[in-house]
C-alpha cells in the first residue's frame, strides 16, 4: 500500500516542494516522473531478480532500499538529490508489488487465493484514492518531508517480518549462469522512453517536440526488438519469459488491467481538476469526496473474495457486473453541469468505487487461476506493469483530451455568443449594471463584463470537455469488455505446501 501510495501522495505537495527547493513547475514534476520511470522499468524484471537472488533476499533488499530512499527523500535539500532518491525508491518499490503478490500466490492454498489476493489488492486500488487526501493533510499540517518519512517505520516493521517469517521454498527455481544484458538494455531503454513520453508528452506538446518524437521512435524500436529477442530460440536466459502469455486467461487479464489502470489513475487524476476548476471544491473537500468511493472499493473487493472463495459464483459474472456498474458511473459523471454539487458526484463515485473492487479482485483471481506457481512471479510483474502503463496512458490521454476539447467547445460556444442575441445582450447588461453598482466606471464596467462573460464561456467549454473525457473512459470499458469472453472459470488445483512450510 505504501508503494502505490507514493505514486500519488506527493502530487499535492509538489508546489510546496518547488518553493522550498527553488525549482520550476516543470522541474519539480521529475519528483513524480522519476519514481514511476524506475518502477515500470524494474517491474518486468522482478522475476529475473527473484530467481537470481532468491525470493526472501530480493524482497528484503527491496524493502530496505525503499525505506532508505524514502528517508533521504525527506532529508533532501536540492532537486537533483530528491529526484535521485525518488528513482531509487521506485526501483525498490517494484518488488513490493509483484514479488509480494507472487509470494502470496505461491504459499497459500488455492481455496484461500481469492480472499488473500483481494486483501492484497486493497492497497493497490485504494491507495491512489487516499494519496491526494493524505498528501494534502500532511502538507497543510506539517511539511512535505513527512510524505516520505511515514514510510520509514512501516518499512522497518515490514523488513523484520519478511526477514523473520518468509523463507524460500526448497523447490524454488534458481537462475544462474549468463545474464541477458541485451534484454535488460532493450527493456530499460524501451519502457523508460515510453514512460517518459507518456509523462512529459502533454506538457511538451507531444510530437512537435524533437525529444518526445525521438524517444517515441526509440521506445517503439526498443520494445519491438525486446519482443523479438526475448522470444528468440537463441536467447536461453531471457530476462522476461514472455511464453507465459500463451495462457489466454493471463493475456486477456492483462488487456483488462490496462483498461482498469486507465480508469483508476486517469479518473483519480481528472476528478480533482474537474471539481476544483469547475465546481470550486477545496482540495480537502475533493479528497473527502473520493473517500466513500475508496471505502466502497474495499468492501466490494472483500465481498468478491469471499464469494469466489465459496465457489458459489463465477468470477466472470462479477467482472461483467463490475463493467456495467463502471459504465453507468461514467455515464452519470459525463452528464453533469457547472451547477452540480456534492450529491450529484457522490453517488457516481461510490458506484465507480464499488465497480473497481468488483473488477480488480476477480480479474486478478482469474489471471492467476490457471497458472503454474513457478509462473506466478513473471505474471505478477506483467500484471502490475500493465496496470501502471494503463494508468500512464490514461493520464496522458485524458490531459491532452481535456485540453484539446476545451478549445474545440470554446470555438463552438463563442460562435453563438453574438451581441445581437437578446440573451447575450441581457446577460452582458446585467453584468455591467452589477459592476456599476459596485463603483466601476462605465468603461471599466463594460470591459470587465466582457471578460466575465468570456470566463463563463470558457468554464462551460471546460465542463463539456470533462463530460467528453468521462465518455472516453466509458468507451474504454465498452472496447475492453469483449476480453471477458476469453476468460475461463478457474478450477481449484493444488499449488504447493501450506503456508507453515515456508
Amino acid at each position: 500500500m505504501m508503494e502505490v501510495l507514493d505514486t500519488t501522495i506527493v502530487n499535492v505537495a509538489l508546489p510546496q516542494m518547488a518553493g522550498n527547493l527553488g525549482a520550476t513547475h516543470e522541474e519539480i514534476g521529475w519528483v513524480s516522473t522519476g519514481y514511476i520511470l524506475s518502477n515500470v522499468v524494474v517491474l518486468p524484471m522482478t522475476a529475473f531478480f527473484t530467481e537470481r537472488f532468491g525470493r526472501q533476499r530480493y524482497l528484503v533488499f527491496s524493502i530496505i532500499l525503499f525505506v532508505i530512499a524514502s528517508f533521504f527523500c525527506g532529508t533532501s535539500n536540492s532537486l537533483i538529490e530528491l529526484v535521485v532518491w525518488r528513482i531509487l525508491q521506485g526501483a525498490g518499490g517494484a518488488a513490493l508489488l509483484s514479488t509480494a503478490q507472487a509470494t502470496l500466490r505461491q504459499i497459500f492454498p488455492s481455496e484461500q487465493q481469492s480472499m488473500v489476493q483481494s486483501i492484497f489488492l486493497l492497497g493497490v486500488i485504494v491507495a491512489p484514492t487516499l494519496g491526494p487526501t493524505l498528501g494534502g493533510w500532511i502538507t497543510d499540517n506539517y511539511q512535505w518531508h513527512w510524505c516520505f518519512f511515514i514510510n520509514v517505520p512501516i518499512g522497518i516493521g515490514s523488513t523484520f517480518l519478511v526477514a523473520t517469517f518468509l523463507k524460500d521454498p526448497p523447490d524454488m527455481r534458481r537462475r544462474g549462469g549468463e545474464v541477458d544484458w541485451l534484454g535488460i538494455s532493450l527493456l530499460t531503454i524501451g519502457v523508460g522512453s515510453l514512460q517518459y513520453v507518456l509523462e512529459q508528452g502533454n506538457s511538451k506538446d507531444w510530437f512537435s517536440n524533437a525529444w518526445i518524437a525521438r524517444l517515441a521512435v526509440t521506445a517503439v524500436l526498443s520494445i519491438v526488438g525486446l519482443l523479438v529477442w526475448e522470444l528468440s530460440p537463441s536467447n536461453r536466459h531471457p530476462v522476461i519469459d514472455l511464453h507465459v502469455l500463451k495462457n489466454r486467461d493471463l493475456a486477456a487479464s492483462l488487456f483488462l488491467f490496462v483498461a482498469l489502470g486507465f480508469a483508476l489513475y486517469g479518473g483519480t487524476f481528472m476528478f480533482p481538476l474537474f471539481t476544483q476548476t469547475i465546481l470550486n471544491f477545496t482540495p480537502t473537500k475533493t479528497g473527502l469526496s473520493l473517500m466513500p468511493g475508496g471505502i466502497a472499493t474495499a468492501c466490494t473487493a472483500l465481498l468478491c473474495g469471499r464469494l469466489m472463495a465459496s465457489g458459489r459464483i463465477d468470477p466472470r459474472w462479477l467482472i461483467s457486473v463490475g463493467v456495467v456498474l463502471i459504465i453507468s458511473a461514467m455515464w452519470r459523471l459525463g452528464h453533469l453541469s457547472t451547477l452540480a454539487g456534492d450529491r450529484d458526484v457522490d453517488l457516481a463515485l461510490v458506484v465507480r468505487g464499488a465497480a473497481l473492487g468488483m473488477l480488480f479482485a476477480p480479474i486478478n483471481y482469474v489471471a492467476f487461476g490457471s497458472l503454474r506457481p513457478s509462473d506466478a512471479q513473471q505474471a505478477a510483474g506483467l500484471i502490475n506493469l500493465s496496470r501502471q502503463l494503463g494508468g500512464s496512458f490514461g493520464i496522458a490521454v485524458l490531459a491532452t483530451y481535456v485540453s484539446t476539447h476545451t478549445q474545440i467547445h470554446r470555438v463552438d460556444l463563442i460562435s453563438m455568443v453574438d451581441i445581437t442575441n437578446p440573451i447575450v445582450r441581457d446577460r452582458l447588461q446585467s453584468l455591467t449594471n452589477y459592476l456599476l453598482a459596485h463603483g466601476y466606471t462605465a468603461v471599466d464596467a463594460r470591459q470587465t463584463a466582457l471578460r466575465l462573460l468570456d470566463g463563463q464561456v470558457t468554464r462551460q467549454a471546460a465542463m463539456l470537455s470533462y463530460n467528453d473525457a468521462w465518455g472516453l473512459l466509458l468507451l474504454t470499458f465498452v472496447i475492453a469488455a469483449p476480453a471477458i469472453l476469453l476468460l475461463r472459470r478457474p478450477r481449484p488445483r493444488p499449488i504447493g505446501p501450506a503456508p507453515a512450510a515456508h
